[in-house]
């Protein structure tokens, strides 16, 4: 939804993939409510659309709902070029798209492992790609990308799901150097599980992690806030969560062989 024409607010533009819903949606809103315009990417129109009524009414800005399939090669070009036309400059960068199988390696497609590579590392490759030379042309911009507490240790049963975020991690640690003095931030927001549609898919295949405690599952709400606190400051990193950053800590203190097989061990109680 677009209300009348005006210029971008103060805050700028943020755009954010994967807002439909859960992560995104809550993200879309948290960035409203800090004064950005926000144009909504995701493949289900008619939830953008009704997304975007939402903010514009709550927040007072403006709302665009700009439906694709990022996990189509050609999406993240259509859509930057989309933006030139439309004269909207991107400030803010939010990669939040994504998709979960969860199960053994073995046992999955070769078309969904192909389809998480494709979305969780190919497309926010080619999005940050196209989105970052302009900011570094008008020196400010900030990109936010949602990796997961995954992206610190290997994950039996979550193999390439944990790979592609040990990608967006590592890319956007590279990015931040590469961008230090020119006024382009980047940033790798790492929650731990989340009460999200994505859970409860995975918790389909496995009715444990439906399961879990409460304190092991984090809100939306909470991992948007302080991701867009972070991205705000320019952190690198963000784990949200106290139990979810002292994981991420022991992972990276403790040998690498006895990670593999905590993460073996879990999977199994899992199973």
């Amino acid at each position: 939804m677009s209300r009348a024409a005006k210029e971008p607010g103060p805050a700028g533009i943020a755009l954010v993939t994967g807002a439909s819903a859960g992560i995104g949606a809550a993200l879309a809103h948290r960035f409203a409510a800090g004064g950005h315009d926000v144009v909504l990417v995701a493949r289900r129109a008619d939830a953008l659309r009704r997304l975007a009524r939402e903010i514009s009414a709550a927040h007072d800005v403006r709302a665009w709902a700009v439906p694709a399939d990022l996990s189509d090669p050609d999406a993240p070009g259509v859509l930057a070029d989309a933006m030139r036309r439309a004269r909207r400059p991107i400030d803010v960068l939010v990669n939040n798209a994504g998709v979960l199988d969860y199960g053994p390696f073995a046992t999955m497609t070769p078309a969904q492992h192909r389809r998480m590579v494709d979305l969780n590392v190919g497309a926010l490759v080619q999005l940050v790609a196209r989105f970052v030379p302009p900011m570094v042309e008008r020196g400010r911009g900030r990109v936010l990308n949602v990796a997961s507490i995954a992206a610190f240790q290997p994950i039996p049963a979550l193999a390439t799901y944990a790979a592609t975020k040990a990608f967006v991690l590592s890319l956007t640690e590279s990015l931040a150097e590469e961008l230090r003095g020119t006024g382009v931030t980047a940033t790798a927001l790492c929650p731990g599980i989340t009460r999200t549609d994505m859970l409860e898919g995975a918790a389909g295949a496995n009715a444990k992690l439906g399961a879990l405690p409460a304190p092991l599952v984090g809100t939306v709400d909470q991992v948007a806030d302080e991701g867009y606190a972070a991205c705000m400051r320019g952190e690198t990193i963000h784990v949200p969560g106290a139990l979810n950053l002292a994981a991420t800590l022991a992972s990276r203190a403790i040998p690498k062989w006895l990670v593999r097989r905590i993460g073996g061990a879990m999977s199994r109680g899992l199973g």
